[in-house]
């Protein structure tokens, strides 16, 4: 085989993969640890100080969920919203100058956010919403039409890989050193040379690849009816053109159909992520409560289990893509969710929290998938900007969903503890909506 034969997209020095591994695994840790040091702080006396209730009289395991929840309420707000102030900005300047700016940057803000307990300083740096929209854009710059759901799904899948080794070694790390002074060192200073490494890679290593020409660039943005949008053929343009299709031209005064399946796209996955986001955001508490009361140990596994669900999704993508189209994809990984959600609801033993797990096998399906079909809808020029509007937009709704998830769990906790479960389920069933 002669020298040089191999095309941009395959050359070793433009997999995002390294940077999006290390600086998960660095999340893993930082995330496990932080949630094990607040419980530690608050198990120590401080919850008082925090809860929004605190007689003597009340039940301590209450006052230190409701203390746990309101500093989750405060970082969550911060670590949300500070990224308004910067990620639109850094995907402009990615799209216009280098695709790197936006990843280095927030992996900058993120690592000196390790260094000096600032969540501030992550998100100023533009946070996940910086960072995740820049690995995305080039991801799509390097994959072709066909294959960009799967190429963005093996991204996924190597955030997942990366989140479950972080989140098994994290309660075992957190342990190395004994005393509430220095209890979890070791586990920062792991997680401080995981986002080094992303950082210094990404800044010396990494390239921008080559965009791959559309296969069709002809392809009609419009369904093949006058006047009908949303389509799965609209959504789908990476389906192979036939050749006696006439296409005809939206009467005048329509709305553009892009414009439309975009905005539908969007509603689709905010109203997606907002069941996700409250989910994910109470499981932590969910399960240092009785009936479970997971230790150390218990919560790592259980922070590793949510990250299966990048593997199955991955292989669901892998199988899905070659029999159905974008929108079932996406209403696949609904469904699979909202179930989930709803067994969730009624756990009462560690076993039952992985089967509710397991029926929630392909969750991941729907934003990676809604991504993709964005990607085909839109230039590659644009990447940077609508992969941050968009990443903004669950960032912000997400800051919403936690505080209201936050406080509803307080009010319920005591009534039915799987109220949050079931209004998540209700959420992912109704995101179908926009989608179909």
């Amino acid at each position: 085989l002669c020298q040089g034969c191999h095309p941009p997209h395959f050359q070793v020095r433009t997999w995002i993969e390294p940077v999006v591994a290390s600086s998960q695994v660095a999340s893993s840790f930082y995330d496990a640890g932080l949630l094990l040091v607040v419980k530690a702080s608050f198990a120590a006396g401080g919850s008082s100080n925090y809860s929004t209730s605190p007689s003597p009289q009340g039940d301590p395991e209450d006052q230190q969920q409701k203390a746990i929840s309101n500093f989750y309420i405060i970082y969550n707000l911060v670590v949300g919203l500070t990224p308004l102030l910067s990620a639109y900005g850094l995907g402009w300047l990615s799209d216009r100058y280098h695709r790197k700016i936006s990843i280095c940057v927030s992996l900058l803000g993120f690592l000196l956010s390790l260094l000096y307990a600032g969540a501030a300083l992550n998100g100023l740096g533009g946070g996940f919403s910086a960072f995740w929209s820049g690995v995305m854009a080039l991801g799509s710059l390097g994959s072709s039409e066909g294959r960009r759901s799967l190429r963005l799904i093996v991204i996924d899948l190597v955030l997942g890989l990366a989140g479950f080794c972080g989140s098994m070694a994290s309660g075992h790390l957190f342990k190395q050193i004994t005393g509430h002074s220095r209890q979890g060192l070791v586990l920062t200073a792991c997680s401080v040379g995981c986002a080094t490494f992303a950082l210094f890679y990404s800044l010396l290593v990494l390239k921008v690849p080559e965009p791959i020409a559309k296969a069709n660039k002809k392809l009609p943005a419009v369904d093949m009816e006058s006047g009908i949008v949303g389509t799965y053929r609209t959504l789908d343009p990476d389906q192979p053109e036939k050749q006696n299709v006439v296409v005809h031209t939206p009467p005048p005064g329509k709305g553009r159909p892009k414009r439309t399946i975009i905005v539908l796209l969007f509603v689709g996955a905010i109203i997606y992520d907002l069941a996700v986001v409250g989910t994910v955001d109470m499981m932590p508490l969910f399960v240092l409560r009785e009936p479970l009361s997971w230790n150390q140990v218990q919560v790592g596994y259980g922070m590793a289990s949510g990250y299966i669900i990048f593997i199955t999704s991955f292989l669901g993508v892998l199988v899905f893509s070659r029999c159905f189209q974008d929108t079932t994809m996406i209403m696949i990984g609904m469904v699979s969710f909202g179930s989930g959600a709803l067994l969730l609801a009624f756990v009462k033993e560690t076993y039952m929290f992985y089967v509710a797990r397991a029926v929630m096998l392909f969750a991941l399906i729907p934003i990676t998938t809604i991504r993709s079909a964005m990607s085909k809808l839109i230039n590659g020029s644009s990447y940077g900007k609508v992969f941050v509007i968009l990443q903004l937009s669950l960032a912000l709704t997400g800051v919403v969903t936690s505080t209201v998830y936050n406080n509803l769990y307080q009010l319920t906790m005591d009534k039915f503890l799987g109220t949050c479960f079931v209004l998540s389920s209700c959420l992912s069933f109704l995101a179908i909506v926009p989608i179909g």
